[in-house]
């Protein structure tokens, strides 16, 4: 049967009330050559049983992470998710875990902010985290206007285009409000250039940025970035990959005022591309400078634990020229799915998964050499690399063919990500594919 919102006579009162006489005349500020001429040519309706099996048989199509050995990196990864973890997020308690306007009786939510804060400060070294943001992207973008907006007289960011480069496009976005001047500064060999990157910054440079590990998986060494920004009175960002925090250096050892990053690695799901999780980090001094929400600690009149919003300074909260940011949301059910991945992992487990990455990642590199393929780049590594390949888009193709999922499409090669899902057998699989591929 057909299946229609509204019946016809609530459609035609709801068109009088706004001053329409049709819903042509609702639409008409749609050209007419855009408008579909006749009716969409669409099937005639199923059953139930009918529908269940045509969305077996399309979900039966699909290639996944399941069946098929996933390579593919380049901002999201294909890591093992805790069966408790999913089973855990089924709470029915869990499913609005949007930041509540009356946080007094959400004890709970609250809560649980409050420790994904405290996780994400663990791991970078800073002081204090805001309650999460839309992605690894936006998280960078609104770092770089904080810091354009806290020096009053500076609005220079200097960055490398090692970092990812979608990253760099919503930056870019956020800069054509004229309250900032990106300069990027190109790479040299897969890392960034160091050397250009100082003699960027000057005295009107408000930020400068390095992704560690970058884009193509390289490690960078950001000190002679931090020494200049900071004798220029600027702030330095780094943009990491939590799960590298593991074994890598904080950004706080580093001499970071803001970490950011995206946070899927930490128990989200790849979900197509989201919904995702941006994470921000700053010290101390940045405290009411930050976007977003901030869940604090106290006591109520009992003397008892309690949790509050604090330091709110939103635009739904304060006059809009006032707000730190037009951010207003947060990303709370994948900040609570990421709380629990770090609780159910642990310290040493989050090391262990670092670790496997890493090591399956050295040996996968090992055994390209072997088999006499070449890397794009020799500088170390984390977990992902650029193999040169003819050409990246046959050969993936080819991959998907044998039964694997590969690498995103650089110009001349493919980027390789490894994760602790992987195994030894299946990299000499993707070895041996890509080995025979003339």
């Amino acid at each position: 049967m057909k299946y229609t919102p509204n019946p016809s006579s609530v459609v035609d009162e709801m068109l009088q009330t706004i001053g329409c006489s049709s819903l042509d005349d609702l639409f008409a500020d749609i050209h007419e050559e855009l408008k579909v001429k006749d009716r969409l040519n669409l099937s005639s309706g199923m059953g139930e049983m009918e529908v269940r099996n045509q969305l077996k048989y399309l979900a039966g199509c699909n290639i996944d992470t399941e069946n098929y050995p996933c390579f593919l990196g380049a901002g999201a990864y294909d890591h093992y998710i805790p069966a408790a973890l999913e089973q855990l997020l089924l709470r029915s308690e869990f499913y609005t875990a949007y930041t509540p306007y009356q946080p007094e009786i959400s004890q709970g939510i609250l809560q649980s902010i409050f420790e994904y804060q405290t996780m994400i400060c663990k791991l970078t070294g800073l002081d204090v985290s805001n309650a999460s943001m839309y992605d690894g992207g936006s998280s960078l973008a609104e770092a770089c206007s904080l810091a354009c907006a806290n020096s009053k007289n500076k609005n220079k960011v200097v960055i490398s285009d090692t970092v990812h480069p979608e990253y760099l496009d919503i930056l870019k976005a956020y800069a054509l409000s004229g309250h900032m001047e990106i300069v990027v500064v190109p790479g040299q060999d897969g890392h960034s250039d160091i050397d250009a990157m100082v003699k960027a910054i000057d005295n009107e440079t408000a930020c400068a940025v390095i992704q560690q590990p970058n884009f193509y998986g390289i490690l960078e060494d950001p000190t002679a970035v931090e020494k200049a920004i900071h004798e220029n009175k600027g702030m330095f960002i780094m943009s990491v990959e939590p799960l590298s925090l593991a074994l890598l250096k904080s950004p706080a050892e580093w001499g970071a005022d803001i970490a950011v990053g995206e946070g899927q690695s930490l128990g989200i799901n790849l979900s197509f591309g989201g919904p995702y999780l941006g994470f921000m980090a700053a010290n101390k001094a940045l405290m009411r400078k930050i976007p977003g929400r901030i869940v604090g600690q106290t006591t109520d009149l009992d003397g008892k634990r309690a949790f509050v919003l604090t330091l709110q300074a939103r635009e739904q909260h304060i006059r809009r020229e006032k707000a730190a940011s037009n951010i207003c949301s947060n990303q709370a059910l994948c900040a609570l799915a990421s709380s629990m991945y770090l609780s159910l992992v642990g310290d040493q487990g989050l090391k262990d998964i670092a670790t496997r990455c890493h090591h399956l990642a050295l040996y996968a590199r090992q055994e390209f050499e072997k088999a006499g393929m070449e890397l794009k780049y020799k500088q170390p590594v984390f977990n992902e690399f650029a193999l040169k390949v003819n050409n990246p888009v046959n050969a993936n193709r080819i991959l998907l063919e044998n039964g694997i999922i590969g690498g995103y499409e650089l110009d001349d090669a493919l980027l390789l990500a490894f994760t602790e899902k992987r195994t030894r057998a299946e990299i000499d699989q993707l070895v041996a594919v890509l080995g025979g591929i003339k």
